[in-house]
């Protein structure tokens, strides 16, 4: 009988994926899992970056053009991973673009062959 994945199994898995290719191209980024649980006292404790925030985060190194110095910066990376039927909320896609306005860079991965054409 063939095993029957979930959505978020898929998710992880294209994660990995979406991962590994980011790393290919230059890219640091690592698994930003967001939520809460509750503590044996009853107390809840959030945990990750903040609601909205992407899955995969971290860094890739730009070189600064000659006119400004000609230094080499980490710029933000925000990857947010979907299934190809996956639904973006309004908190992922706000996260997104405050990171795009700041100057990072950040977007939605279905698929590796998405940060191909981001990276």
């Amino acid at each position: 009988m063939a095993e029957r994945r979930t959505r978020t199994q898929d998710e992880t898995r294209i994660a990995k994926q979406v991962a590994v290719e980011a790393s290919a191209r230059g890219a640091r980024v690592f698994r930003n899992n967001v939520g809460v649980v509750i503590r044996r006292d009853g107390k809840p404790m959030r945990f990750g970056l903040c609601p909205g925030s992407s899955d995969l985060i971290g860094w890739r190194s730009v070189e600064i053009t000659p006119d400004m110095v000609g230094e080499r910066i980490a710029q933000f990376v925000a990857i947010e991973v979907k299934t190809p039927t996956g639904r973006v909320k309004r908190n992922q896609t706000n996260f997104l673009k405050r990171v795009n306005e700041a100057g990072g860079l950040g977007f939605i991965a279905r698929s590796p062959e998405d940060v191909e054409d981001k990276l």
